[in-house]
């Protein structure tokens, strides 16, 4: 089995944030960086990182990620840029939508079917329950983007719970459904 990290950059959370990373996601937390992200960097940053192979999307210095899911209803491919971070072998994810009222549709996709790609590695989705697990990772993806905390209050107000999602590689005998196998049904 391949390792998750021959293909996804290993982001450790642990790792202490640089100026520019912490610069920038100030900047993205701002009105207008807000303004930007939900009316432009999410129609742009997955094509952006699909041509440039994830070299290059609107997240610049933030650890980011192409995100494969099939839609729950039409089963067609979706593509979206995540921020990631790894916990041990699993990266993870936040589905958090700037805080907004309701969940990202990448997330109703995953939930559809589990079978997701990362960063080109076919990968199993589990969403964390476990609230003592949840308030862990919350305590690590704070360090890799400090504005999920004002994401979780938002959202909070809008009486939404920010889902939290692991993904752990899928093994070689498993049918890669995102790249022309089976009948995905997710997003």
């Amino acid at each position: 089995m391949r390792s998750v990290m021959a293909m996804l950059s290993y982001v450790d959370p642990e790792k202490s944030q640089g100026r520019l990373s912490r610069g920038y996601a100030a900047l993205a937390n701002t009105r207008f960086g807000r303004f930007l992200s939900f009316h432009l960097v999410w129609r742009v940053d997955p094509w952006l990182m699909r041509v440039s192979g994830g070299r290059l999307g609107m997240g610049l210095v933030l650890p980011t990620a192409l995100l494969e899911t099939r839609g729950a209803r039409s089963g067609a491919l979706r593509r979206n840029a995540v921020i990631y971070f790894h916990d041990g072998e699993r990266a993870t994810i936040v589905a958090s939508k700037l805080g907004l009222p309701s969940n990202p549709a990448w997330f109703h996709n995953l939930v559809a079917d589990p079978r997701v790609t990362l960063g080109g590695v076919s990968m199993l989705a589990t969403v964390v329950k476990d609230e003592a697990e949840r308030q862990r990772l919350w305590a690590l993806a704070d360090r890799v983007f400090p504005p999920y905390a004002d994401y979780r209050r938002e959202a909070a107000r809008a009486n939404r719970t920010i889902p939290i999602v692991q993904l752990t590689e899928r093994g070689h005998g498993e049918t890669d459904r995102l790249r022309g196998g089976g009948s995905a049904i997710s997003w």
